[in-house]
């Protein structure tokens, strides 16, 4: 298999990873911990996997030129994309959480474009929009929504989640050319952590550890372990083969497998319209990654 169809692969889990944690951690906050308390304990928890990984994996020394850029991606990458997404999550439901998730595809677009000066090809960019109306289906007709008293507010903070990741995804590309993932990503961790710290320290203090039930330790394990540590490992090695751009557009599967976890579980029913909207979503991811023979 080519690296660039295991990059896809790797793509395609971290889309099926964070379509579940909408609904795990929508369980979590902000009945047992509020937004920025959970993030503390999300990204602390990941820095130091990332640390005690690479005692144990040899990895590059970092040049001093690089660490604005390190700094950048931890501002826009950590700190400012979990603390708004989760915030806002809290604020609005998850379906219009992911409405305004998908438009990071068309951020990355534009800020590519600006940017780094990547061209865009019309299969792409009709990709993009075929993946766009799929995802826009199955949000809008394929769920009911949920209560959401301060969706303003937090459809605000979603879509500058979604600004700030498609800035992250644009600033890292230059040191996953350079540098191997872990060599960098420990010390995107380790910034990020420190401008956490102020926002969610408290929030971590006033955790009742002693009410929370099991389940629920679980499920902040798994966004500790599975929706950070390995989704940001998955994502920067597809990065390796793959452009901001295409990166960008597995966004658009989130919805998509967030439906099928919830029919698994009994919690929804499979109809045309949600048959139709994959259609749609798989075809533009599929325009979106090909690459020009």
């Amino acid at each position: 298999m080519s690296k660039r169809n295991l990059a896809i692969i790797g793509a395609t889990i971290v889309s099926i990873i964070y379509g579940v944690t909408f609904t795990i951690a929508k369980d979590v906050m902000p009945k047992y911990i509020d937004a920025f308390g959970f993030i503390l304990l999300r990204v602390g928890g990941t820095t130091v996997l990332f640390w005690i990984i690479s005692l144990f994996i040899k990895t590059e020394k970092i040049e001093k030129a690089d660490f604005p850029r390190i700094i950048a991606a931890a501002f826009f990458g950590v700190a400012l994309n979990m603390l708004t997404f989760f915030k806002g999550l809290s604020y609005t439901s998850p379906i219009m959480g992911a409405v305004i998730m998908v438009t990071t595809p068309m951020i990355v677009l534009i800020l590519s474009a600006i940017l780094i000066k990547e061209r865009m090809k019309t299969k792409k960019i009709l990709g993009i929009i075929l993946g766009l109306a799929g995802t826009l289906f199955l949000i809008l007709y394929g769920k009911s929504m949920n209560n959401a008293p301060k969706a303003g507010l937090g459809n605000l903070l979603v879509f500058i989640n979604a600004v700030s990741y498609g800035f992250y995804l644009i600033i890292v590309k230059k040191l996953m050319d350079k540098y191997k993932a872990l060599s960098f990503v420990k010390w995107i961790y380790l910034f990020g952590f420190v401008m956490v710290l102020p926002f969610g320290y408290n929030e971590f203090q006033d955790v009742n550890w002693s009410v929370i039930p099991i389940d629920i330790f679980w499920k902040i394990g798994f966004v500790v372990l599975f929706s950070t540590f390995f989704t940001y490992l998955l994502n920067l090695l597809s990065m390796k083969e793959l452009k901001p751009t295409t990166v960008a557009v597995f966004i658009y599967l989130q919805p998509l497998f967030a439906t099928i976890f919830a029919i698994g579980l009994g919690k929804d029913e499979l109809t045309l319209v949600k048959i139709g909207s994959a259609i749609l979503i798989f075809s533009g991811v599929y325009l979106v990654t090909q690459k020009k023979k």
